[in-house]
């Protein structure tokens, strides 16, 4: 299938989906979150696909957020229920996502990969959320993810002055897990995405799933009694993986995932 606003790559087990409107530094608009709400809904759901990787087409940006030239012409519609981008509200993902920032991140750019699960930054990547100097707010997670990935108040000094983060602090402030040279961003998402592929896909759901679900529950002592309702993990415990990979051990081979 050919796309309008995204390219969309599938190399074995691993997606990868382009933001696809240089021409406006990637921003998005009602039809492209339409799109990119379509793609997710297809990754989540094909047992053959375990990894994503979201980056941006061309040098400039991976995404510069909201088409505000749109908005201002009275284009602005509801997002679709799994949020901008078709990710931003997507609670019920599993499956590891990995962003790839090759350059600006401003708004809802920054806000889809802060709903990533990991950050490769290429050094020229910038991070900000801009809205208050637009009279907006970023509504689409920014304010909530940020906070509780960095902390209120390093999070509310980016957040109230809409100041511009390089790379390089990202990585210090928490949010980026990698800085790599201009241009190798998604070549070292690719990296990370095939040693996360090495796991068994059944373990990395019930992590994914466990952290997420663990981080809202009101205690740690809840979350450790709860972990073993949680879907993914159950489904880990019922799995062939569950079996392959102690029997792979003992036999001194590598472990042949089903993912099921």
């Amino acid at each position: 299938m050919t796309y309008e606003f995204c390219k969309l790559e599938r190399e074995d087990k691993l997606t990868i989906v382009t933001l696809n409107r240089p021409e406006v530094m990637n921003a998005l608009h009602a039809d492209a979150h339409e799109e990119l709400a379509r793609v997710f809904d297809d990754f989540a759901s094909d047992p053959g696909q375990w990894v994503a990787i979201v980056t941006g087409a061309g040098e400039r940006a991976f995404s510069a957020g909201n088409d505000l030239k749109v908005t201002a012409a009275g284009g602005r519609k509801p997002w679709p229920a799994s949020g901008f981008a078709g990710l931003t509200q997507r609670f019920d993902l599993d499956k590891p996502v990995i962003a790839a920032v090759n350059g600006i991140a401003f708004g809802g750019g920054f806000e889809i990969a802060l709903a990533c699960d990991l950050i490769v930054a290429a050094q020229n990547a910038v991070f900000a959320l801009p809205e208050p100097r637009v009279g907006l707010a970023a509504l689409a997670g920014g304010l909530h993810r940020l906070p509780r990935e960095i902390g209120a108040k390093q999070a509310l000094g980016m957040i109230l002055t809409g100041r511009r983060v390089s790379a390089e602090e990202g990585k210090a402030l928490g949010f980026v897990n990698e800085v790599v040279p201009a241009g190798e961003a998604l070549a070292a998402a690719r990296r990370w995405a095939a040693v996360i592929m090495e796991a068994s896909p059944m373990s990395v759901r019930a992590s994914k799933q466990a952290v997420y679900r663990g981080l809202a529950e009101p205690t740690l002592e809840d979350a450790l009694k709860n972990q073993m309702r949680y879907p993914a993990v159950a489904a880990m415990f019922g799995s062939d993986d569950f079996k392959e990979g102690p029997r792979a051990f003992a036999e001194k081979r590598a472990p042949m995932w089903k993912g099921g």
